[in-house]
């Protein structure tokens, strides 16, 4: 069967699929990354530089500003896989959130909270506050174990220590089968991509190192790496370094793969800078997910969550994400960033 060419035909009310004339079904989950574009609370934390933040530069309306940047942002979830799986995603890593308790906020909206959404986040060093976690359906997805990684990175002028987010790992059962996933926020490309390029470089490093060591307790083990990683799919840090491949039959023993650098090599984007599109936002897979074996998940597909409602429809910044802050504070978007996505299928009787 040529998978990739197969027709969908959703059944009603379910979250299966038949994928071909035998009338197979197929059980199918959504995982899926979101940057959040600044989910910051309302209280300045003097641990932290969150007073640069735009929430707090706000000086009026604040309150207001927190709860419809908290709606909006379950809306976006909420729909997130959900003309094909009929459900929110099962697992949804986040970055650029500030703390334990907008996730709180996030997993309680109305829109979300009959889905009993777990959280695994720790705090990281970052300056400005801004972590990265994961959100799952408890009835889905049981965590096993996680742990933080904390990347050393350094100034190149006067060798001082740059603190910036730590990389997550999560272990668990979707359903029966074991995954494991990272998830990332890489270095900024702030003073320019070429001098930045060594610290998403160094981050490449450490997830390299974070799978090899998934890889050495197991060979054949599904990981997922997502994340907003500052760098497209083909730059150094994600093709040299991740070694990830564009093509199915080209990933090796312990390789990687993206589908999100066809995206890209076709000008598709997630965020856009100066009338530039980039694909920041990533999902990339190991090779036990692309095995045609469907009797544990696998891969299906992948995508780029941009309905047209979070697009900019007039200005400067038309044909942009619509994001949440702009000059004159909050502007009641969403998010600089596209969410991406992946869905994974697995037959049943």
């Amino acid at each position: 069967m040529n998978f990739l060419k197969v027709s969908i035909s959703i059944l009603f009310i379910s979250v299966f699929m038949n994928l071909n004339a035998q009338d197979k079904k197929f059980k199918i989950h959504t995982l899926a990354f979101y940057n959040l574009e600044n989910l910051f609370d309302t209280i300045n934390d003097p641990t932290k530089l969150d007073e640069y933040s735009p929430m707090m530069e706000l000086k009026i309306n604040r309150s207001y500003a927190y709860k419809q940047k908290i709606t909006n942002m379950a809306k976006v979830i909420s729909e997130i896989g959900k003309d094909v799986t009929n459900n929110v995603p099962a697992i949804l890593g986040v970055s650029e959130v500030e703390n334990e308790v907008v996730l709180e906020d996030l997993v309680n909206d109305s829109l979300l909270f009959k889905k009993n959404y777990g959280i695994v986040h720790y705090d990281s060093p970052d300056a400005r506050g801004i972590d990265v976690a994961l959100l799952y359906q408890k009835k889905l997805f049981t965590p096993i174990s996680s742990s933080t990684h904390e990347l050393k990175i350094y100034d190149d002028q006067d060798g001082k220590r740059i603190t910036t987010r730590d990389q997550l790992l999560v272990s668990g059962k979707l359903e029966d089968d074991l995954i494991h996933i990272i998830v990332n926020h890489w270095p900024s490309r702030r003073g320019g991509e070429v001098r930045s390029r060594p610290k998403r470089i160094a981050a490449a490093k450490l997830n390299k190192r974070i799978v090899d060591s998934i890889q050495t307790v197991d060979p054949y083990a599904k990981i997922f790496i997502m994340g907003d990683l500052n760098d497209d799919p083909t730059n150094t840090s994600v093709k040299t370094v991740l070694k990830a491949k564009r093509k199915r039959k080209k990933v090796g023993f312990k390789g990687l793969y993206n589908p999100f650098e066809k995206f890209y090599r076709d000008g598709l984007g997630t965020t856009a800078y100066r009338d530039n599109w980039s694909l920041f936002d990533q999902i990339i897979i190991s090779k036990p997910l692309l095995e045609k074996n469907y009797a544990s998940f696998r891969y299906y597909k992948a995508g780029i969550f941009n309905k047209n409602y979070l697009i900019t429809t007039k200005g400067k910044y038309k044909g942009y994400p619509y994001r949440s802050w702009g000059y004159d504070g909050f502007i009641n978007g969403f998010s600089d960033h596209f969410p991406v996505y992946m869905y994974l299928i697995k037959e049943v009787n």
